[in-house]
């Protein structure tokens, strides 16, 4: 087995989706309130697992090959962020009772369709995993390998993240701290919108 190739895909994509962004977030969020978080998390991994292998199997030229896609997908992506965003900050404004865990929660289904859109209207998403990871996996030996670590690391850190929540659960059993957190989330979603609108 090359444990280079695989552990240069599990660090790669491991730093690729450490900062904080608009999925992470919603993770992040799902995980304090106790709410679907097996559900939340098996589909982003899944979700970073097919966009995954779509690099490593060599569609990272595909928004090369469509001078539109990438703008669109932009525009899709910011449309989306803004109004989560809203949503978010709306809630901090609200505050009080609708903010604690277990309140107010979404369905499931209400749930994955948000994880679902996070993910695949963020073009970030596309860049760091088709394009980027892709692009990296063609340079070693046993790109398959390599796409494996890569996939290996997407479960660990959405797992973790969505269980290691539960760890500040008694920080968030006091609404205001709810009030923070929306407000946090809120702020990450319109400064990501804003990064996609001005092409960073």
């Amino acid at each position: 087995m090359d444990h280079e190739s695989l552990l240069a895909g599990f660090g790669l994509g491991f730093s690729l989706i450490l900062a904080i962004g608009a999925q992470n977030a919603f993770v992040l969020r799902q995980g304090l309130a106790r709410s679907h978080v097996f559900a939340v998390c098996l589909t982003c991994a899944l979700s970073d697992a097919i966009l995954i292998a779509a690099g490593v199997a060599g569609f990272g030229v595909l928004t090369q090959a469509v001078p539109g896609l990438e703008w669109g997908m932009r525009l899709f992506g910011a449309a989306f962020l803004i109004w989560y965003g809203a949503r978010s900050l709306l809630a901090a404004w609200r505050g009080g009772q609708a903010l604690q865990a277990g309140h107010g929660q979404q369905s499931l289904r209400g749930a994955l369709a948000t994880c679902l859109a996070l993910t695949w209207l963020n073009p970030h998403v596309y860049l760091d995993t088709v394009v980027l990871l892709g692009a990296v996996a063609a340079q070693y030996d046993d790109r398959l390998l390599f796409g494996l670590g890569a996939v290996t690391a997407s479960f660990v850190f959405f797992f973790s993240l969505g269980y290691g929540a539960r760890l500040l659960a008694p920080v968030f059993a006091r609404p205001g701290a709810w009030r923070v957190l929306e407000l946090g989330v809120g702020l990450v979603m319109w400064a990501i919108a804003a990064s996609l609108l001005l092409g960073g």
